[in-house]
């Protein structure tokens, strides 16, 4: 499909950043979006890349009422060439229409997915920033817009992708966090919405994380929505474990999401020498293993931070340090590899970069 230049006013432009360091994450966004539709009868139609603006939505309109909406995340690198990539873009069109999929929503063919994403980030180039751990935030969503008071799948989409340039997410940079087991609310169930990323995964989310941080904790562990019992995801992010030489991570099994970043990390870490375990955790277990040292490390994996180290995982009453509290050796190679294959300053062996421009 061919991809409409709206062409830019001058007076539309918008101030760029000064101080790459204080960017933050999610705030500050380009001058442009990539915008397509969908109808009933129709398909995909006008494709267009024009000035990022409000949209005006019917006050009936269906993402309003019955929440059909979905998202991706994924970023974009400025190497110290000028070379500017992304990071295995592929994995998120196909996530997205998994997510598409489980919502009742129109499939983006992932040339369109690709293409306007490619063309988009292109023309925005000079947002993207190249200090230490900054990026071009990229997220593509889909709404539905017909304007009826019914249940029932829309027969009217936008498709749009707009662009944030970001620091690093976490303000405090890459240092342990302390992250509480959630054993009262649940994230997702077997047969729900758990493995699409949709918007109601994560407003589900936010009382049980606002509680944690009022006790001192950055995020919330989340456990299996029918025994309270198995270990999930952590935050928005896949939840991994280091025995010694052996990495443990739930499986896919249809409640948790199938993290890039993740495949990325296990597929690194077995390059790297590391035995791999997909398997379900029991928290006991798993506390008792923190407890006698089996437990040497832990982090999370996800697009926005890419790996975050855990220092204290508490559950009930119990408060355990995992290791000695601080970055593992495991954790900060996993990091420095992954973050170095993103930004060009490691080889990229398994053709994971995607050169745009």
């Amino acid at each position: 499909m061919e991809i409409r230049i709206v062409p830019l006013p001058d007076d539309r432009k918008k101030p760029k950043y000064t101080d790459e360091s204080q960017l933050g994450f999610g705030k500050l966004f380009t001058d442009r979006m990539f915008m397509v539709e969908w109808k009933i009868g129709q398909g995909w139609v006008d494709a267009r890349i024009e000035p990022y603006a409000p949209f005006v939505l019917d006050p009936a309109c269906s993402v309003l009422h019955y929440a059909q909406e979905i998202f991706e995340g994924l970023k974009a690198y400025k190497w110290a060439d000028g070379t500017i990539t992304l990071f295995r873009p592929e994995m998120n069109a196909r996530r997205f229409n998994h997510s598409a999929d489980r919502l009742c929503m129109p499939e983006v063919p992932e040339e369109l997915f690709l293409d306007g994403i490619e063309k988009l980030v292109a023309l925005e180039r000079d947002w993207i920033p190249s200090s230490e751990g900054t990026s071009l935030y990229i997220r593509p969503t889909m709404i539905g817009v017909e304007p009826v008071l019914g249940v029932k799948p829309a027969d009217h989409y936008y498709f749009y992708v707009i662009l944030s340039p970001v620091g690093a997410y976490y303000s405090a940079g890459f240092n342990p966090i302390k992250i509480m087991v959630e054993d009262h609310y649940v994230r997702s169930v077997p047969g729900g919405t758990g493995e699409a990323k949709t918007g109601g995964n994560y407003a589900c989310s936010l009382k049980a994380g606002l509680e944690a941080k009022k006790k001192g904790y950055d995020q919330v562990l989340w456990l299996d929505g029918v025994e309270r019992r198995y270990i999930e995801e952590v935050g928005a992010m896949n939840m991994l474990f280091a025995y010694g030489k052996t990495i443990v991570t739930s499986p896919l099994t249809g409640t948790i999401l199938n993290g890039v970043t993740r495949d990325s990390t296990l597929k690194l870490a077995a390059s790297l020498g590391y035995a791999i375990e997909e398997r379900l955790i029991d928290v006991n277990e798993l506390m008792a293993d923190i407890r006698s040292g089996k437990v040497t490390e832990a982090f999370g994996s996800g697009t926005a931070a890419v790996i975050s180290p855990v220092g204290v995982l508490t559950y009930k009453d119990e408060v355990c340090t995992v290791g000695n509290g601080g970055v593992g050796p495991i954790t900060q190679q996993l990091y420095d590899t992954l973050t170095g294959i993103q930004t060009g300053k490691v080889p990229d062996t398994f053709g994971w970069t995607r050169k745009i421009a």
